[in-house]
């Protein structure tokens, strides 16, 4: 490992971070390029770019059209769910967003007026997103499948002027009916859009309300292709609503010129990618992974970007990640260490891996949660590539740290998230705000102000903002995530602040214990979490998964466990307590509910949060907890 071009990177960041970000702005298109490149005085925190103008669907699509790219393929649609491939080349994709556009603005939206995107992984998300982009319309990108409950607040917190959805979605065995979802949604919704526009899969058509739903296919056909709208680069590119919000959705906004600059430059900078590439983000669009690395990134950068209707395992097998890589090549891979612990977990040896040629594959990129060393380890065996864990949230809307291929330099460590990205002055506090230096765990911090790309403020809640994020610790954003870092300058991500837990005054991390389970060679994937104790205020609770063919008791490898984290982190741990469950409570984006699993055993009203993979899951850990499943109050 090389860390001389990283640390002369970072240096000349931090030595003058405007004449940094005014030089990566040269890669962006500008209608009216920025004379001003940082505003202290706008904002929460500042304003980047405040005198810009561009357009993010021409710098995704018809820049690279002009520059005589417009043959090379831009998006490639596979989905073993719906048995369908498609490739759309740069000219295509962009004739199709025209349209789009064109069918938006014939239903009166305009510059600023957003649109509720409640789609699959299909084409058709990609396309509705750039088309609001060329128009200047705000996007507001729903899971889709989410329950009509969450859809119907967040269609009053945005008060789209239309909204796009398809008629279902597919899972493993099933089809799940969107529409109804929407229907009940608008019933519940004081605010109600002029017109949806209803996207017809074959697998389940839907019936549409006269006088307020048109067909997708139909309005398309019928519009004619309008050219982009210059915005203003602090313009709202989308608002995108953090998963599990109850009460008042929480909608992160993202502007478009912070957003191009610094996704362009993490795309040469971290994934050492450039135009012609083939880059495979395994999220879905409705997460901040999949806007940033399924669209805007990839497109800004003249990659060829994967969309993926399926999952890791079950479609058909756990071999389904290997035949795509196979497929369609790509050099970059970009995953959640959840999808690995499934693959892992069906697959221990990797033997479907046996069957694919994945020569194409240079490196694999973790997000969504820390991957524990031993999947790490597993994978970077298997696959014969670097794997890189790296560490960013909704909110920052590209990466905090990372290993940079575009510098030379990867992580060193299984089970570190790399190190701070040019932009991010990342440092760890203690409860009073104060920097506690190397190898002491504490919250992570960033020092104000954020960089380009990072969101500027929430939706019409400007104030929520500095409540959220920026009060606790004046100067500094809250991340809300605790860690390390270590003498080499790596960041460990240990997990929620809310995770380290107090146990007799010794303030403990759930993701050391994780760690130290994840290491035992039967364990496919854990949690633990600190459970409510009357003498010691907290104690460490396990919960595990065991590998696929594994025979031996549960009981006899929850005895190894307890005995594993008394040897290996100590006495201090009160560790005693493992239990074996099928499977562990998951949102769709792959996060394990630790929330939701601690209110379980401490005997907790529980409601269904509405971004759970299967809510059966949480039954599964109340009968291995006994304990029951308490409704909401």
């Amino acid at each position: 490992m090389t860390a001389s071009g990283y640390d002369a990177a970072y240096a000349t960041w931090k030595s003058n971070p405007e004449a940094w970000w005014a030089d990566a702005a040269r890669a962006v298109h500008w209608d009216a390029a920025p004379q001003r490149i940082f505003d202290p005085a706008a904002g929460p925190y500042g304003r980047w770019f405040p005198d810009a103008a561009l357009n993010l669907a021409y710098n995704c699509l018809d820049r690279h059209i002009a520059a005589g790219r417009g043959g090379q393929t831009a998006l490639i649609w596979d989905s073993p769910l719906a048995g369908a491939q498609a490739r759309f080349t740069y000219t295509a994709l962009r004739d199709r967003v025209a349209r789009v556009a064109g069918a938006l603005s014939g239903l009166g939206v305009t510059r600023g007026d957003r649109v509720v995107i409640y789609l699959p992984m299909v084409p058709e998300a990609v396309i509705s997103m750039l088309a609001c982009a060329r128009i200047g319309a705000i996007h507001s990108v729903v899971f889709g499948g989410f329950a009509a409950p969450e859809l119907a607040a967040r269609i009053e917190d945005a008060k789209p002027k239309v909204i796009i959805a398809a008629s279902c979605g597919i899972e493993p065995g099933r089809i799940v009916p969107y529409k109804p979802l929407l229907d009940a949604a608008l019933a519940r919704s004081t605010h109600q859009p002029s017109q949806c526009l209803i996207l017809q899969r074959e697998a389940g058509p839907a019936a549409l309300t006269a006088g307020r739903d048109l067909d997708f296919a139909a309005a398309e056909a019928a519009s004619s292709a309008v050219a982009p709208v210059s915005v203003a680069a602090t313009d709202p590119l989308y608002i995108l609503y953090t998963s599990g919000t109850t009460g008042k959705p929480k909608g992160i906004v993202r502007d478009g010129g912070g957003y191009a600059v610094a996704l362009l430059q993490s795309m040469r900078l971290i994934y050492g990618l450039k135009p012609g590439d083939v880059f495979w983000t395994a999220s879905d669009v409705g997460w901040v992974v999949g806007h940033s690395y399924i669209v805007y990134a990839p497109l800004l950068a003249g990659c060829t970007t994967i969309l993926y209707e399926g999952k890791p395992v079950g479609t058909p097998d756990a071999g389904a990640f290997w035949r795509v890589c196979a497929a369609h090549r790509p050099r970059v891979l970009f995953t959640a260490p959840t999808a690995l612990r499934a693959i892992r977990q069906q697959d221990p040896e990797a033997a479907l891996l046996r069957h694919h040629d994945i020569g194409a594959l240079e490196a694999l990129f973790l997000a969504g949660e820390r991957c524990d060393p031993p999947t790490a380890i597993w994978a970077r065996e298997k696959l014969g590539v670097p794997v890189i864990d790296h560490w960013w949230q909704t909110e920052t809307g590209w990466p905090i740290t990372a290993g940079f291929r575009g510098l030379g330099l990867f992580p060193a460590k299984p089970g570190t998230g790399g190190r701070p990205a040019p932009g991010w002055d990342l440092q760890v506090l203690d409860e009073h705000g104060t920097p506690t230096g190397q190898g002491a765990t504490g919250n992570l911090a960033i020092r104000l102000p954020l960089p380009p790309g990072a969101a500027p403020t929430l939706w019409q809640d400007e104030a929520g903002f500095h409540r959220s994020y920026l009060s606790d610790f004046p100067g500094w954003y809250r991340s809300g995530d605790a860690g390390m870092i270590d003498a080499d300058g790596d960041v460990s991500v240990m997990g929620r602040t809310d995770d380290i837990i107090n146990v007799a005054g010794h303030r403990l991390s759930t993701g050391a214990m994780e760690e130290v389970l994840a290491a035992h060679p039967d364990i496919a994937e854990c949690a633990v979490i600190g459970a409510a104790d009357a003498l010691k205020g907290q104690v460490p609770l396990g919960l595990f998964v065991l590998k696929s063919g594994v025979v031996r008791p549960a009981d006899e490898i929850a005895t190894e466990l307890v005995a594993l984290v008394r040897a290996r982190i100590g006495p201090v741990a009160a560790f005693r307590d493992a239990r074996a469950v099928a499977r562990l409570p998951k949102t769709r984006s792959g996060k394990i509910l630790r929330a939701s699993i601690r209110r379980i055993a401490d005997g907790e009203a529980c409601p269904i949060p509405p971004t759970i993979e299967d809510p059966a899951t949480l039954e599964d850990v109340a009968r291995a907890l006994g304990k029951p499943m308490l409704p909401p109050q």
